[in-house]
């Protein structure tokens, strides 16, 4: 799925549009137990319960896609019988009426989900009639052919508010405020199928995760019968290890430098794009051929490549491997840190046998948030001066 089609999912979560035509959940305690269950058309919700459930619902499509949302596809044999795509379309198609089913899904998330505190479930069933697009991209809401019919699941944790003191207007009074169990925004779920090409598709979901380094493995695993890619910061650590090893001793600054340049310029090239920009194995391998690396040096890279990254079919997000804030050098006493398109400003010098890395002071300079004087000024006085 791209942000496009992610975004148009999100739009629906409004009373006038939503296709939402029911509402499950199930609250579950710290030590496993269910202890409360819903199961509504969701229309008959209260107004103001809606909107809090629209929230979570929107924060389940939110993030950024290879970070926070990651597109999973199904290995064939869960498409078989008895696999989780075959299970999870028997319960969209039974838009979420039939209690065995929905007890049987609650016992398989309780079963996978690796969470030590309260937590609330909350399965949706939705019916969205897609709108064909005019070749303006205008959105012709009168003209639908197709029917995206899916399921949402947001699993949030629940917290015990904090203590405190509060004012009882009843009784103009100031006292102990009563403490009471809160949901909180959520923290892992699910789509399914996925949008892919504004159209259903069977045959993937897309997954989110607050945390993007935290992707409960396990639970998209077994319950979902998908493995997961490889996580925000790994594909990171997956590309610095690629080209550290890949280029050894012609891994100079100026090369990395140059390597996070080009990085940076493909993400802005294509920053109003839909999709996500991806390096696959062959891109990764020009990059470093580019930046550098010989025949010889690239030699075994296919297999350092799938060592690295899991697959030789593993793509790396653009966004996951470049830093779009900052370029920053490192040394045990020291960090540099500086806009990536002033990088120019960061000069190498050899100075008394050693690597030195100089900065510009021309301007304002701060220490410690207190503004001093360079002595370049006065400096400068002081050599017109000399000359008349």
């Amino acid at each position: 799925m791209n942000k496009k089609e992610v975004a148009e999912l999100k739009r629906l979560f409004h009373p006038d549009r939503t296709p939402i035509t029911r509402i499950c959940g199930c609250y579950v305690d710290a030590e496993k137990n269910k202890r409360a269950k819903l199961k509504e058309a969701f229309l008959s919700l209260p107004e103001e319960e809606m909107f809090k459930y629209f929230d979570i619902f929107k924060k389940t499509l939110s993030g950024t896609l290879g970070r926070n949302l990651l597109d999973m596809e199904f290995p064939l044999t869960q498409e078989a019988a008895g696999g989780a795509q075959e299970y999870l379309m028997k319960l969209k198609s039974s838009q979420l009426k039939e209690d065995d089913l929905l007890d049987e899904f609650y016992d398989k998330v309780i079963e996978t989900f690796l969470y030590p505190e309260n937590y609330y479930i909350i399965l949706i069933h939705c019916a969205y009639d897609i709108p064909k697009k005019a070749t303006d991209g205008l959105e012709m809401f009168d003209a639908s052919d197709d029917v995206y019919e899916y399921l949402l699941c947001s699993i949030c944790p629940v917290h015990l508010s904090k203590p405190g003191l509060c004012y009882h207007e009843e009784t103009d009074t100031i006292s102990e405020r009563t403490r009471d169990w809160f949901v909180e925004p959520p923290m892992t779920g699910f789509l399914f199928p996925a949008f892919n090409d504004r159209n259903t598709d069977i045959h993937s979901l897309l997954y989110y995760s607050k945390n993007p380094d935290e992707l409960n493995t396990d639970f998209a695993r077994l319950l979902l019968g998908c493995e997961l890619p490889l996580s925000a910061g790994s594909q990171k650590d997956t590309f610095n290890t690629l080209v550290a090893e890949t280029l050894n001793d012609s891994c100079t600054y100026e090369t990395v430098k140059s390597i996070h340049s080009s990085l940076n310029e493909l993400l802005e090239e294509h920053k109003d794009d839909p999709d996500p920009v991806l390096l696959d194995k062959g891109d990764v391998k020009r990059l470093l051929a580019q930046s550098g690396a010989d025949d010889e040096t690239l030699e075994h890279f296919d297999t350092d490549f799938e060592q690295a990254s899991g697959s030789t079919q593993a793509e790396l997000y653009v966004s996951n491997v470049a830093n779009t804030r900052k370029f920053e050098i490192k040394t045990p006493d020291v960090v540099i840190s500086v806009k990536p398109e002033r990088a120019d400003l960061i000069e190498t010098r050899v100075i008394g046998g050693r690597l030195c890395f100089v900065i510009p002071a021309d301007d304002s300079v701060e220490v410690n948030g207190i503004p001093v004087n360079t002595g370049i000024i006065d400096k400068q006085e002081d050599e017109k001066e000399s000359t008349l």
